[in-house]
């Protein structure tokens, strides 16, 4: 089921994953989203950039 998260949430997840040193599991516990959710998240956002380049 989804819940609408807003896409500066997701972005600002995706940042708070790759650039805290916190692990993944710490972070998407800390913010309450699903593990494979934020994974899901931060796999789009990496190849959205790298296909931008």
């Amino acid at each position: 089921m989804a819940t609408g998260y807003t896409d500066k949430f997701r972005r600002d997840a995706v940042r708070i994953a790759i650039s805290s040193g916190l692990t993944r599991p710490q972070v998407s516990s800390d913010l309450g989203v699903g593990l494979w959710t934020l994974n899901k998240w931060v796999q789009l956002a990496l190849l959205h950039k790298s296909a931008i380049r």
